[in-house]
Order: structure tokens, then sequence, then C-alpha cells
């Protein structure tokens, strides 16, 4: 049965049939020829799939970020950060990384941080005299870090999947997202001295007072968000509400940029991209049911306990499966299938749950702007206008600098849990 489900994975995925469709289509496949289940089990596991408290998060986090995305959030956070470091040589390009790590702080989503930060800075830069290729590059692999620092709907997904505890996920994605943002800081920096961009980014800028001033509610939404799921007040599904309230004060009442017109066209793209994403995981409930029935996941653990004699070499195993998985399945998806069978090998391995969570997620993350199915590479090219092999030359060494933070995320535990044995 494994094998006909993955051959017509496969096949389904090479016609461009959508995630969810191959996943569902291939399960129904493997039921109706390969065991006696009835077919009702289909809907039946689907259901079962969504049917969890802790998802109610995402629908609420994917609103408060196209809400905070529409009421004036981005452009504040952009001016804030250019006034930190725009006074640097690069620093436009810079600020990008830097308004992408505050928007994460919002959103939860590398797709919404790439259109709302890209439409602003990608001209920008370009008006600076950045090539254009650059430009989108930047942004395409900053933007990731929406789906690293909290709150984040990947690490909510991994939670749910392998049981493991969201608000200390949360708290263990910082360290990785700062290592991240700390590192394409420091490359952009020494890149544009060397190759002479950004002579001009001093212009526009506003002082520092003046840039906080104007963004300062939308820097306490995190505060609120993380520190109240920290501070017992409520749980990472009830936070999900909360940042929706905010976000509607904020952009309606304290910015007054947020028009009682803007919200249907607002709450109807936040349905299609919850229905989307709420699609796959019934899709990935399903088939991991019949994954587990068919009894693949101890087999897969028994060969890699014997292939494998080391948590090293394990570790160097996932990170190059899940770098390749990542270029042509959807993050989510790939997390539902994947987390629930890797995860207990990597405990048998005296890997810390959270810990391989963060390593999962960030492999995933650098495959939304690798080609060929990145979604933060297709995102960049339409805000840039600009096609995917017009990016290559100047995104690998963006990949690169990812890579070698993976690394130190996967080698170096502490990264991630030092936060979390700090606060647990």
């Amino acid at each position: 049965m494994n094998a006909a489900i993955g051959l017509s994975l496969i096949i389904l995925f090479s016609l461009g049939v959508p995630i969810a469709v191959s996943i569902v289509l291939a399960s129904i496949i493997g039921i109706e020829f390969f065991t006696p289940l009835p077919l009702l089990l289909v809907p039946q596991q689907m259901f079962v799939g969504i049917d969890n408290f802790p998802l109610m998060a995402i629908p609420f986090f994917i609103l408060a970020g196209n809400l905070m995305a529409a009421g004036g959030i981005s452009r504040r956070l952009v001016d804030l950060a250019k006034s930190l470091v725009g006074g640097l040589q690069g620093g436009l390009a810079m600020t990008c990384v830097l308004t992408c790590m505050m928007f994460a702080a919002v959103s939860g989503s590398s797709v919404a941080t790439t259109f709302a930060i890209g439409s602003i800075l990608i001209p920008a830069m370009v008006k600076h005299d950045y090539p254009r290729p650059l430009a989108a590059s930047i942004q395409a692999s900053s933007a990731e870090l929406g789906v690293l620092i909290p709150p984040s709907i990947p690490l909510i997904l991994y939670g749910v999947s392998t049981d493991t505890s969201i608000g200390k996920l949360f708290i263990a994605g910082i360290g990785p997202g700062l290592l991240i943002g700390g590192a394409l800081l420091l490359f952009l920096y020494l890149f544009c001295k060397v190759r002479g961009y950004g002579l001009r980014d001093r212009e526009d800028r506003h002082d520092f007072p003046t840039a906080f001033k104007r963004a300062w509610a939308a820097l306490l939404m995190p505060v609120v968000v993380i520190g109240g799921i920290y501070g017992g007040v409520f749980t990472p599904t009830e936070a999900s509400a909360v940042a929706v309230v905010y976000a509607l004060v904020v952009g309606g009442l304290i910015y007054r940029e947020l028009p009682l017109s803007e919200l249907f066209p607002i709450f109807k793209e936040s349905v299609i991209s919850t229905t989307a994403v709420m699609l796959i995981i019934a899709a990935a409930a399903l088939f991991s049911f019949l994954i587990s029935r068919s009894g693949l996941p101890g087999e897969v653990a028994a060969w890699v306990t014997q292939v494998f004699d080391s948590p090293i070499a394990f570790l160097l195993a996932v990170n190059v499966m899940l770098l390749v998985v990542g270029m042509f399945i959807e993050t989510s998806a790939a997390i539902l299938v994947l987390a629930p069978i890797f995860t207990p090998i990597a405990i048998q391995y005296g890997i810390d749950p959270v810990h391989f969570g963060l390593i999962v997620v960030v492999n995933l993350a650098l495959g939304m702007f690798t080609p060929p199915l990145g979604v933060n590479l297709f995102a960049a090219c339409a805000v840039a206008k600009l096609s995917v092999d017009q990016l290559l030359p100047w995104l690998m060494r963006f990949v690169l600098v990812v890579l070698a933070c993976l690394i130190a995320i996967t080698y170096l535990p502490w990264i991630s849990l030092g936060l979390v044995d700090l606060l647990y």
C-alpha cells in the first residue's frame, strides 16, 4: 500500500495537481485497492484531523496578519527599522531584514511578510540603485523569518501533529530567528561595503524618536500576545483571537488606516488562505492515518536506528532529506506528514522534540525561497515583476547564509532551548 500511495503522489505532483488534492486522491487509491477499509473513512479522518482546538489559532493569526498589513503597520515598521540602520551603507537592505523580523512577530506568515514589506522596500531599493534581482532576493530570504519568530503557523502545526507544547515552540523560535536575522544583517553590511551598494541609503530617513512614536502601537502587539501566553493570561489559541482584536483597534482606531470598507476584502482573503491551509491539514491527517496503520513509522524507525548510529548522523540525514522535501512540497503538508514519523525517532536519540521542531521548521523555511516551488520566491518575483531564473545568481548567497545558520541550530541546541530552559 505504501508503495502505491507513494507512486500515486509522485504522478499527481508531476501532473501539477494541487498538493491537498494529490494527497486525498493517493489516499483514496490506497484505501480502495489495497485495504478492506470503507471509503467512508476519508471524510471521517479528514474531519478528525481538523477537529483540534489549537488549530483555531491559524485562522485568527492569518486574519491578524492581514489586518496589520492593511492598517498601516508595515510602513511604520519600515520607517522604524530605517531609523535604526538606515545611516549605514547598505542600510536600506538591512532595513528589509530588520522590518521582516518585526513584522514576523506581528503576522506569523512569511508570504504576508513578503507582500507587505516587499511592496514598499523592493521599489525603494531599486530607486537607491540596488539591482532589482538583488532587492527581490533580499526580500525573499528575509521573509522566512515570518515562520520562525512567534507567532508562527508552522510551529503550531508541528506542535499539534507531534503533541509538543506550542508555548515552548514559540519561545524556542526566538533564538533561531534572531540568529538568521543577525547573520543576514552582517552579510548584507559586508556585501554592500564590498560591492558599493547603498551609498544613498541615508536619504529620506526619519529620526528614531519620531519613527518609534509612529510605530509603538505595532510593536506592542507581540508583547501583548507572547507576554499574555507566558504570563498565563491566555493560551496560544486564545492569544490569536486577542491579536485580531488588537489589530482592529490599532489599524482602525489608533492609526485610522483601516476603514470599514476594507474589512470585507480582508476577511475574504483570510478565509481563502485559511481554507487552503485547513484542506492541507485535513488531507495530511488522512494520509498520516493510513501510513500509521500500515506500520511504516515503525519500519522507518527500525531502519534509521540500524543505519545511523549517532544523533549527529541522524540529524545530518534528516537535514538533507528535509532540504530536498522543502524544495518540492508545501511547508504545512511536509510538517504534518513527516513530523509524526521522525519526531519519535529523534526522541529515541535523545533529541529534545522542541529542538527538533525548530530544525524541521528552519529546513522547510529554507525551502520557501529556493526553487522550484518556494512560495516566498514566487511572491518576491511577483512584487518585483521578475522571473525566478533572474533571481537565482543572487539568491544562492542568501541560501548559503541561512544554511550555515541551520547547521548551527542543528548542532547547538542551546540556540533553540536556551530561553525555554530559562522560562520553564
